[in-house]
């Protein structure tokens, strides 16, 4: 195998081109897109070393280069290949993800397997980037198109997985949580009597649930006389698909929680109002079993969620949160209430402290800003040294 460098494929970057015989005899040119601008410094030299790494992983590697293997027909036989070994909710985000973003922008491109470079994931970043979609979004575009081209290499079609020669978007750590004050929590509570989400809002707030927990909590999950509950049901949504499934997140979501009698007698009034809801409509009425429903028995699903507590929040002139805030407004509940980290911890079943260390930080920099806000509540007005 022999190779050559030139820039007259676009007459922006240098490109790699390798000489590949079959057994036929006759030869075919595979020009690789280095990435190396013609204008950057040095660009000749590096494209010439480039070139050279290129023709020892591929004569190392044994794949054979006269292959055709159309990338988007790999990338779906590849999701259909993982399928039995995901979540279903799993799967669907990956489908999501292709269907979405992948497919939409290789499509036009109709490139095979071995013409995904590094300069091609590079040029997939920057669009997506320049889209509008946060770095920690597209870095999770990048981890399924590394497991995909992973089992491309696995199988001889490519020599190496581009995905891992090129600069991801440097992952950031979400600061944009909320969080309501015990105020604000008990004022929620208050004002969600009476409205579609009153259930939802109790129990997600009392234990921290997540959205898929609570929406997944079902009337046999209730044992009224040892007074517990059991977090063992989700319901999720992904695009328009519902998953209903008999697990949590983690196994330490995975609890079963006592229930006060106050929350117990809340509880019964619901399970009340809902056998008087099945009486008006017998024929209609859907009885799945769950606690959070519809008037008619529906089940609520997330995306009711998303679209009715935003507004219920602005009907009550309330702070905007995000529903997952509720669970992080749990913790600060329990920390006001004088709960350590640990009791934190176990109460809203992270599978690791760190998690939970996470929360305080920002719940410690609140009361930080209390404090600020006190201590110069105090000093207002007061001369201080060094003043004119």
């Amino acid at each position: 195998m022999t190779g050559t460098i030139s820039t007259k494929k676009d007459r922006k970057n240098w490109y790699a081109i390798l000489n590949i015989y079959g057994d036929d005899g006759k030869r075919k040119r595979k020009w690789i897109d280095t990435g190396i601008a013609i204008d950057s410094p040095s660009a000749k030299t590096k494209a010439k070393k480039r070139l050279d790494e290129l023709l020892v992983e591929y004569r190392k590697s044994g794949i054979d280069l006269n292959k055709d293997t159309d990338f988007l027909e790999f990338v779906a036989q590849w999701l259909e290949s993982r399928k039995p070994h995901l979540s279903p909710v799993t799967y669907d985000g990956y489908c999501l993800n292709f269907n979405a973003h992948i497919k939409p922008f290789f499509a036009p491109k109709k490139l095979k397997v071995e013409d995904i470079t590094p300069a091609v994931i590079q040029s997939y970043i920057t669009k997506k980037l320049a889209s509008g979609l946060s770095g920690n979004t597209v870095r999770r575009h990048l981890d399924n198109l590394s497991k995909c081209l992973t089992s491309a290499v696995w199988q001889n079609i490519i020599a190496f997985n581009p995905v891992g020669r090129v600069e991801k978007p440097p992952a950031k750590k979400f600061t944009g949580a909320k969080f309501y004050n015990e105020r604000q929590i008990e004022q929620l509570l208050e004002t969600s009597k009476g409205s579609p989400l009153e259930i939802v809002v109790l129990m997600t707030v009392f234990y921290g649930l997540r959205r898929s927990e609570v929406l997944g909590l079902k009337w046999k999950a209730l044992d009224f006389e040892a007074k517990t509950i059991k977090i063992q049901h989700t319901v999720s949504q992904v695009g328009k698909n519902i998953h209903r499934q008999d697990r949590t997140k983690n196994d330490a979501s995975n609890a079963t929680l006592p229930i006060p009698d106050n929350i117990i007698a809340r509880l019964l009034d619901w399970k009340a109002q809902q056998e008087h809801y099945k009486s008006l409509q017998p024929n209609d009425y859907i009885d799945e079993g769950y606690i959070c429903t519809k008037a008619n028995g529906e089940l609520m699903l997330p995306s009711f969620i998303s679209k009715h507590f935003p507004l219920m929040l602005r009907k009550n002139e309330m702070p905007h949160i995000r529903f997952h805030d509720l669970r992080h407004s749990s913790a600060s509940y329990l920390k006001y209430l004088g709960f350590d980290l640990k009791d934190i911890q176990v109460w809203l079943r992270h599978k690791d402290i760190q998690t939970t260390m996470n929360l305080y930080t920002h719940l410690d920099m609140d009361a930080k800003k209390n404090i600020a806000d006190t201590l110069g509540a105090k000093l207002q007005g007061v001369r201080m040294t060094g003043a004119s």
